[in-house]
């Protein structure tokens, strides 16, 4: 994550921080990113020629947990990230210095995890490392993803 500017403070006096923007606070930092991001690189296109260059793949990662997370599509995605502070902070995206990945950048990157058989193996591994650490994904609306403490399977029962 990016560090916080004087104009993210000086401006904004009154600001409180949201459930959404504590979410992604903890999620960026209970995420295991650059794991996932092995799972990915190996089918990640590479830079080459003159051609433009493919976006960094971490940022792509968390735009798509974003989607996963709070029930987004392609185009409502991009309209989140210009609209959300949060969700920009999430991802890295500086608009200062950068525009927001197009709903066709953000496709393909979805299509090339399908197309690899991807998701479904960083959902594992994400909900693997979430449960060996006590906690849970629920998922739902903009409004209301959640991280949820969840005992561990090998709990005994109470009476």
């Amino acid at each position: 994550m990016r560090q916080q500017t004087f104009a993210d403070e000086a401006f904004e006096r009154y600001r409180k921080v949201t459930r959404r923007e504590e979410f992604l606070r903890q999620m960026d930092t209970v995420m295991p990113w650059r794991e996932l991001c092995e799972v990915i690189e190996p089918f990640y296109p590479k830079p080459e020629g003159a051609g433009r260059p493919p976006k960094e793949l971490e940022m792509m990662l968390r735009i798509h947990f974003l989607q996963y997370w709070f029930n987004l599509s392609d185009p409502a995605v991009e309209e989140a990230l210009y609209d959300s502070r949060a969700m920009r902070r999430f991802t890295g995206i500086d608009l200062g210095e950068m525009p927001v990945p197009d709903e066709t950048t953000i496709c393909k990157f979805r299509h090339l995890l399908e197309t690899h058989n991807l998701g479904g193996r960083l959902f594992e591994l994400i909900a693997e490392y979430l449960q060996d650490n006590g906690l849970k994904i629920s998922t739902g609306t903009i409004v209301d993803a959640t991280i949820i403490s969840a005992p561990s399977s090998s709990a005994q029962p109470v009476p």
